[in-house]
């Protein structure tokens, strides 16, 4: 093998591998199909996407639809929407669905939208066909104490202008159970709601619940209206149940202090008559003192012990008892 041959075969190498760089750089299937689709893109902007690691492909197939509907936009914003995170088909989705609409939204609104972490194409659509948000069952409770669960469908309509910064679909059904709330508990009674459920819809629907939050209340309407437990008796059987408590508990109270109070008193019975059975000990003793120093006679003595029988014999005659009788005559 010769020279030249050696040398021809390291340049056909050569040229082998740098088509293969070439082609792995740049799409050049990629850049003919953007070419006759009408996309300006040069093949400069393909090689530094791979270079900056982005997917040609996910940009210039939003930009072939982008320019398809007749909308230019610029390959280095809807490139810089890419990298920051946003969803590049979703944006365009949304421009040409508005587009069509005759909605007003430029590719910096939607991508800023999108990149708020809103589906700007179901809000695109929401614009168009209006939403029903069914509220849960929502409690309220009228003057006369009846409690009523009360479903109800909002109609709500994106408002494009308020999708950055604006309320979501939570706040929507917050509101309108607060408003629901309110003008229940404001009838006098829950017939009232029952036969006039519009009167709910109309109350609520100008208090202007839509404020601030990212949609459009066009409708609300009651689909539902129940009765549920009698609240106000409930609570004042609870209230009577209470009531009840205290008292016995007063009651209890008011016992214990008796009770204690008798006890004290029968202490004090016991202590007087402890007081009388030791003063009775010592009337022996002064009796015998009273002998031994003359101040007593015994005459004396014999005549106060017939003072005392019949004392007794009085006590017994009045009393009926024929024992102690015998007894005080002896």
């Amino acid at each position: 093998m010769g020279l030249g041959t050696i040398f021809g075969a390291i340049i056909a190498f050569v040229i082998v591998v740098f088509l293969l760089v070439v082609l792995t750089m740049v799409p050049i299937g990629l850049w003919v199909t953007a070419f006759f689709s009408g996309v300006k893109v040069r093949m400069s902007d393909l090689i530094g996407m791979r270079l900056r690691r982005v997917k040609p492909r996910r940009i210039v197939n939003p930009m072939i639809k982008a320019t398809k509907a007749g909308m230019g936009l610029n390959i280095g914003s809807v490139e810089g929407h890419y990298l920051a995170g946003g969803n590049v088909d979703a944006v365009v989705d949304a421009l040409i669905a508005a587009q069509r609409a005759d909605i007003e939204l430029n590719f910096e609104e939607a991508a800023a939208i999108d990149l708020a972490g809103r589906d700007v194409l179901e809000a695109v659509q929401v614009s168009v066909n209006p939403k029903v948000i069914e509220t849960p069952k929502i409690s309220a409770v009228a003057q006369d104490g009846i409690e009523v669960l009360v479903i109800a469908k909002v109609t709500v309509r994106a408002n494009i202008d308020r999708l950055v910064g604006g309320a979501g679909e939570e706040t929507i059904i917050a509101r309108v159970g607060e408003g629901i709330v309110t003008t229940v508990g404001s009838s006098r009674t829950y017939k009232e709601v029952l036969e006039n459920p519009d009167n709910i819809s109309r109350v609520v629907l100008e208090k202007g619940l839509d404020s601030g939050t990212a949609y459009e209340i066009l409708s609300i309407d009651i689909a539902d209206v129940d009765v549920a437990r009698n609240i106000g008796a409930r609570l004042q059987t609870d209230q009577a149940e209470a009531d009840k408590r205290i008292a016995e508990a007063k009651a209890s109270e008011r016992r214990s202090m008796a009770i204690a109070r008798e006890q004290e008193m029968r202490a004090e019975v016991e202590a007087m008559r402890a007081r009388v059975v030791e003063a009775q000990s010592e009337v022996p003793r002064a009796l015998a003192e009273a002998l031994k120093s003359g101040n007593l006679s015994v005459g004396g003595y014999y005549e106060l012990e017939n003072l005392k029988s019949d004392t007794a014999m009085r006590e017994a005659i009045a009393g009926g008892d024929k024992k102690k009788i015998d007894e005080a005559s002896e």
